[in-house]
């Protein structure tokens, strides 16, 4: 946490829909601090990160020194203790990166600001941070958007669905639940109901979330 500004999390499973929640925010002035992002930014030439990849992996950095990011995904995606090594090389460096991220908004007079990361839970991230809101949709809704957004097939869905923490596991721990079931202008009513319901908006009609 930053001295002076409220971070709250922001987490979902793959196809709930929290990085459309993300830009609802964001379209509303109130900052994200992305974590995919930061791992982008973490792994680019130059970084420490992308050393620790080349020694562990050397076939997933191209001819000209970058990320190949589709090939290590399916190593990792496929050998859990691959995964595993991976979260050790780049959270700590997203971390750090965030914290950066955070401590600029705070100086910029910012009173808050959500993180936008899909390990929240899996990290222990979330008990750093001044709350958390999971956005949460059925899963048959999630496979559907999974499946036409990344043309998998059902069944590669649920495998990375499997591969994250159960949705009910953030929900039991979420200081908010946002039901993304709906169409785009249920959930932009949703949103407006949780900044209302977090302080970050004068309250209006009541809005009900989930």
């Amino acid at each position: 946490m930053t001295e002076g500004l409220r971070l709250i999390g922001l987490t979902g499973g793959i196809g709930t829909g929290k990085s459309t929640v993300a830009r609802l925010l964001s379209a509303r002035g109130i900052p994200v601090i992305d974590a995919d992002q930061l791992a982008r930014v973490a792994v680019e030439p130059g970084q420490p990160a992308l050393d620790d990849i080349r020694a562990a992996w050397p076939g997933v950095i191209t001819a000209d020194g970058r990320l190949d990011r589709k090939a290590l995904g399916a190593l990792v995606f496929a050998d859990p203790q691959a995964r595993q090594r991976l979260e050790s090389i780049l959270h700590p460096r997203i971390a750090e990166l965030a914290q950066q991220r955070a401590s600029a908004l705070a100086l910029a007079g910012h009173a808050a600001a959500f993180y936008e990361a899909s390990l929240l839970v899996e990290t222990g991230r979330y008990r750093e941070l001044d709350g958390m809101v999971v956005v949460d949709a059925p899963e048959d809704v999630r496979i559907a958007r999974v499946a036409a957004r990344d043309g998998l097939s059902p069944e590669q869905v649920r495998a990375r669905i499997a591969a994250q923490a159960p949705m009910s596991e953030k929900r039991r721990l979420a200081s908010f639940i946002v039901d993304n079931s709906g169409d785009l202008a249920a959930l932009e009513s949703k949103v407006t109901g949780l900044l209302a319901a977090l302080g970050l908006t004068p309250p209006s009609a009541p809005v009900r979330l989930v």
